[in-house]
């Protein structure tokens, strides 16, 4: 192996000669292809994430930052234009200037180690650059950029949606944003009295994107600076933003707090550039911009645009007349100071204070340390409303400053629990008021006085995971993994959307598709790879969904959709029985396997038609880590669901497939020695003068 791991040094000494190294970083690549970067500084290990990361996904990191120097669109033609158009109707880089000085001098030391790290692998590499004259990259670039992207953290994409469209959202796009609240992530933590072990375990747990600017990619930085943490991070990050270090970590989940408030104005009808604000008539603040795109054949061409802005935010104009949002987004870039600190907290009291910087859009929180404690939190920017009851509409009139938000909600206002007498904490998307035993829940009455209007939402999994706890004094690490990887849905399958009322007919009242509601009915609701019923369910699912607003009538409706279900079944498999293993593939360049789960089970999948027939995951199960904390230090196991690289080419790009289909796991270490023993490649990025 000595011999082996000698020709790689050689063979890497060869491919940078010519080219200066940073010596002050090393990078150290483990079986899977997952970086541990070491640095002097955490300057150091930030420029070192940058330039591994590039290796395994330069085209992604590009894609996060062209909006923000207006270049998207002379990469990805119209639909890279969208972007680069609100990167500045939102005053992206004018909200990077206005709140640069908010940032700690830590973090601008680790931001500016990402950019270099970056713009010396564009150096580097040109041949990898999608648009010329693209870098090096600023630092300020960077922080335009990573606005963009909290904005989509935000839910400023939804407002936008729909005003852009000039219509009101649909019946079939309301409850698929629905169906979305039950695809998201899972989060349980368990004190030492609740486990046989002895040990604190995390499940970090994220439904994401499988592939895609928002899957997730692992990484681990150290630096002699104190900094030790491995997680997950998304493209243009420069550290993991879920995870662990050698004392903590976190995990997060979506949650629903109202951080959006939609205004209509009044326009002046004698000087649309005027509206009305306490009586007077003031002018809207315009910007004159240009759009550059590139057409399908490579001809570039200039579109000229103005954006429009008021009191109350950024307007859009459309059929319907002229509306403006605010968002935490426009005053946020000091979310990724506080990701920073977390990071680095070494204790309870530690990460409190980093949660205390309040300044991470959205989230809940679940916590856990080697102290054995255990935390939830509903955290979240949420704007401070002068009066509630001013709030509740969709569309409020904005003619008025009353209306206008006054700072946002302190760390004491959001739902939370420490270390709750039961041992254990969860969250699936569900009510921040239901995360614990039911007697350790906290009392949504103490947060009555903030207005918090949170989405009281329960979902499958936090029934089924309630079922799976229901008098369990004691549990096992096996009892524990039962219910991570849980694909059992409760007896009473909800859904936001109604598709649930087929279980209220007879297959007899489907004569054509009697057999069809048979097997649904049938189904013991688990979605196990050889389950007969979990497909049927599934496609029958996934057509009422996209059928649902065409037919107001009920019964009619359920007629087409097992109509279409049964023909889709027929036409790709040649009968209706087939089992779940059969229907949905998790596939890759040629490598295709049976993966067990579905929509809103704990062990999540949701699936996207093909060609075919069949169906493929493309959202749930995504970095799945688990973490156990004892006085002698932290355990972890992580798995992803390919590989750790984007690259066509890397032997990473599926090496990790059979292990998620298998619902198994990776070891992984935070110690330096141990890293340096088992990594089978380690080298120094390439650097640039700084």
């Amino acid at each position: 192996m000595k011999y082996i791991v000698l020709f790689l040094l050689i063979l890497i000494g060869f491919q940078l000669q010519g080219q200066r190294v940073n010596k002050n970083v090393t990078i150290y690549r483990d079986s899977y292809g997952v970086p541990h970067i070491h640095g002097i500084t955490d300057r150091d290990a930030a420029y070192g994430l940058a330039w591994a990361h590039a290796e395994d996904d330069f085209k992604t990191i590009q894609y996060t930052f062209l909006p923000a120097v207006g270049k998207m669109g002379l990469c990805s033609g119209k639909e890279g234009v969208i972007m680069d158009y609100l990167a500045a109707l939102l005053r992206c880089r004018k909200t990077a200037e206005n709140h640069y000085s908010d940032l700690s001098d830590e973090v601008l030391l680790v931001i500016e180690g990402y950019v270099n790290g970056i713009n010396a692998y564009a150096k580097s590499h040109p041949e990898e650059v999608l648009v010329d004259n693209t870098f090096p990259m600023t630092v300020m670039d960077y922080l335009t950029g990573y606005n963009l992207v909290i904005h989509l953290f935000s839910d400023t994409g939804n407002i936008l949606g729909e005003l852009l469209g000039n219509k009101n959202i649909t019946v079939q796009e309301r409850d698929e944003l629905m169906e979305q609240k039950t695809i998201g992530s899972n989060a349980f933590a368990f004190s030492r009295k609740m486990m046989t072990n002895n040990k604190t375990v995390l499940n970090v747990n994220t439904h994401q994107p499988l592939e895609g600017a928002f899957s997730w990619y692992e990484a681990h930085v150290i630096s002699e600076e104190g900094w030790n943490m491995l997680g997950g991070l998304f493209p243009g990050s420069p550290f993991p933003m879920i995870g662990t270090n050698e004392y903590l970590g976190w995990t997060h989940t979506y949650n629903y707090p109202d951080l959006i408030d939609l205004y209509e104005l009044k326009v002046n009808p004698k000087n649309s550039n005027q509206y009305m604000l306490d009586g007077n008539w003031i002018d809207f603040e315009k910007k004159k911009i240009k759009l550059k795109s590139k057409t399908k054949i490579g001809i570039r061409i200039g579109v000229k645009k103005k954006v429009l802005w008021s009191a109350f935010g950024p307007v859009i104009k459309n059929k319907k007349g002229f509306f403006a949002f605010n968002s935490n987004a426009f005053e946020n870039i000091s979310s990724i100071d506080q990701w920073y600190h977390m990071t680095k907290s070494n204790s309870w009291k530690e990460f409190e204070g980093a949660l205390k910087m309040m300044a991470i859009p959205r989230f809940n929180v679940m916590y856990a340390d080697r102290e054995d404690s255990i935390f939830y939190m509903s955290l979240g920017k949420i704007p401070n409303r002068p009066s509630d009851d001013l709030f509740h509409n969709d569309v409020m009139l904005g003619d008025t400053s009353a209306l206008l938000t006054e700072g946002y909600l302190p760390f004491e206002a959001l739902p939370n629990k420490m270390n709750p007498k039961h041992g254990y904490l969860f969250n699936t998307n569900n009510s921040p008021y239901n995360c614990a035993h039911p007697l350790d829940n906290p009392d949504s009455l103490l947060y009555e006085q903030y207005h918090l209007d949170y989405f009281e939402n329960y979902n499958n999994r936090s029934r089924r995971f309630e079922e799976l706890i229901s008098n369990k004094e004691k549990l096992s690490m096996d009892e524990f993994f039962k219910i991570k990887y849980d694909i059992q849905y409760p007896q009473d399958i909800w859904t936001p959307s109604g598709a649930n009322v087929i279980f209220n007919y007879k297959p007899e009242d489907f004569p054509n598709q009697k057999e069809l509601v048979r097997i649904i009915h049938d189904w013991n609701h688990r979605a196990d790879t050889m389950n007969v019923g979990a497909a049927q369910w599934a496609e029958y699912y996934r057509n009422y969904l996209s059928m649902k607003s065409e037919f107001s009538d009920q019964d009619i409706l359920i007629s087409k959709v097992l109509e279409k279900t049964q023909k889709h079944l027929m036409k790709y498999f040649g009968r209706i029985d087939i089992p779940l293993k059969v229907y949905q593939r998790h596939s890759r360049v040629g490598k295709e396997l049976a993966v067990p789960g579905l929509t809103d089970m704990i062990a999540a999948m949701t699936s996207k038609v093909q060609k075919n027939g069949t169906v493929k995951p493309v959202h749930g199960e995504s970095y799945i880590m688990i973490i156990q904390y004892d006085d002698n230090g932290v355990e972890v196991e992580t798995v992803l669901p390919y590989g750790n690289s984007r690259r066509l080419d890397s032997p990473h790009y599926t090496d990790q497939m059979e292990m998620y289909a298998r619902q198994e796991r990776k070891k992984m270490s935070l110690k330096l020695d141990e890293v340096m023993n088992e990594s089978i490649r380690s080298y120094h990025p390439g650097l640039i003068d700084e």
